[in-house]
């Protein structure tokens, strides 16, 4: 039997606004960043302008984006930092604590439980699982790595929301299918392999290998871009006659 949820989770819960399209949702974490760096550094107020810059965006689409939390800002003074910042963390769901199970706890897993970020935006490692009998009952992040047999249990007396795969690829799809069946409806994915989820499950892939090979991409473009560019400019440069085509001809 599943442990209930936390109830203040339930007293904070709110609807999902309707109509954010999936391309805004995923450009508000990258707003949300740099309104912390700003408020950090004790910014009260700042422009679209501004603000698209620090995020890299257009500021047409920094308030569009905006516009459909609601927020407006105001003429001839900006947007409030702190506001915004409250605004765009209710809306993705970090005003409430988000618990995650972290199962595969090799080098990848490792860093993913160390890193200090995961509690200023609202989530909590609760638990650390691995199949490795060498693995588990080290600490790590301060958490003792449980064997992945436990993983329903610690799903039910942890009140887990989301669960974070990154194991080798055979193994990602079954810890998918004991995660949704425990009751998981969010799966961030880091293993090199396509889960099949139920309609009611989100599944988020991470693939660092893709990125990367999307950067070569680019780079290669501007690799060759830079040689048509340069290429030219060194044949006028090697004709005698600069390109006029009278190379020897007296004036």
């Amino acid at each position: 039997m599943s442990t209930p949820r936390p109830a203040r989770l339930v007293r904070q819960a709110r609807p999902v606004r309707q109509g954010i399209p999936d391309a805004t949702v995923a450009r508000l974490p990258v707003y949300l960043r740099a309104l912390t760096t700003l408020a950090e550094d004790g910014t009260a107020t700042v422009s679209s302008e501004e603000l698209a810059a620090a995020a890299g965006v257009g500021s047409a689409k920094l308030r569009k984006d905006l516009s459909h939390l609601g927020s407006y800002g105001t003429r001839g003074v900006g947007y409030e930092v702190e506001y915004l910042v409250y605004q765009i963390s209710r809306e993705l769901g970090l005003t409430q604590d988000w618990r995650v199970v972290i199962v595969g706890v090799g080098n990848l897993g490792h860093a993913l439980a160390n890193y200090g970020g995961f509690v200023s935006r609202g989530f909590t490692v609760a638990a650390l699982l691995d199949a490795d009998d060498r693995i588990v009952g080290e600490t790590v992040g301060g958490l003792v790595v449980r064997p992945v047999d436990d993983l329903e249990e610690v799903v039910a007396e942890q009140g887990v929301h989301i669960g974070v795969v990154a194991t080798p690829a055979p193994a990602a799809q079954d810890v998918c299918d004991r995660l949704v069946a425990a009751g998981v409806t969010s799966v961030l994915n880091f293993a090199p392999v396509v889960l099949l989820v139920p309609d009611t499950v989100m599944v988020r892939k991470v693939d660092l290998s893709t990125e990367l090979q999307i950067l070569a991409f680019h780079e290669q473009r501007q690799v060759a871009n830079r040689l048509s560019v340069d290429v030219p400019a060194r044949v006028v440069a090697l004709e005698p006659d600069g390109g006029t085509g009278r190379a020897g001809v007296s004036p």
